[in-house]
């Protein structure tokens, strides 16, 4: 991830931020806790203005249940919580809990302790447990990139008919567009989006946000 819109000029990111909803308190000092605390994954956090489109694509959805995979230190996790209905729950899947546990706290800063279970380990494994269809209004992808084929096979059939899917870095930093980039990281995230394009379980955009969030609606 990004802390700003990556395919747009400063000066305009500057502006979009200067004209969206800003992070509240709690988003603040989570963004600033996360650089102090670990200055080299920073990246790994959304971007302000992303933090916002979670939470309202999330309440359009009129979600009572959502999946994250990819937690960190709880950004989006308290992005997507807020914008479920009010008995909603969100299910997130990380491997860290070093991360998580800023997660946690700032999830009882939020006041959203009760809405958010937490599952450690492998994501694919904790997904494959779970029912096989019709499960989650929302998905948000934003975890390991030669995982994100995977992660969308196994997510979309249990995302019910309306509900909608959202995965982070599909731009992979505007390297997509590089045929001859062997990055396993990239050919990974090239792949999902092959894959998603072609799905006709869905129907998707790209947007130029972060580092590029494809949102599906699942039919």
């Amino acid at each position: 991830m990004t802390r700003r819109s990556e395919q747009i000029s400063l000066h305009l990111n500057a502006y979009l931020t200067a004209h969206s909803t800003p992070p509240d308190a709690v988003l603040r000092e989570l963004a600033t806790e996360t650089a102090e605390l670990y200055p080299n994954e920073v990246g790994l956090q959304v971007a302000p203005e992303l933090g916002t489109l979670l939470t309202l694509l999330t309440r359009l959805a009129r979600a009572r249940s959502a999946i994250e995979v990819g937690t960190f230190t709880g950004y989006s996790s308290i992005c997507l919580a807020r914008g479920l209905a009010g008995d909603g729950k969100l299910l997130c899947c990380d491997v860290s809990q070093e991360w998580t546990s800023v997660a946690r706290k700032y999830w009882e800063k939020a006041g959203l302790t009760d809405r958010i279970e937490l599952r450690l380990g492998g994501a694919l494994d904790t997904i494959r447990a779970l029912p096989d269809e019709g499960l989650f209004d929302v998905a948000f992808i934003d975890a390991d990139k030669l995982s994100y084929p995977k992660y969308w096979t196994e997510l979309v059939p249990r995302v019910r008919p309306g509900g909608v899917i959202m995965v982070d870095n599909t731009f992979s930093h505007g390297r997509v567009l590089d045929a001859g980039n062997d990055n396993p990281s990239v050919i990974a995230v090239r792949t999902m989006n092959d894959l998603a394009a072609a799905d006709d379980r869905v129907e998707l955009v790209m947007i130029p946000i972060g580092d590029g969030l494809t949102v599906a609606l699942r039919h």
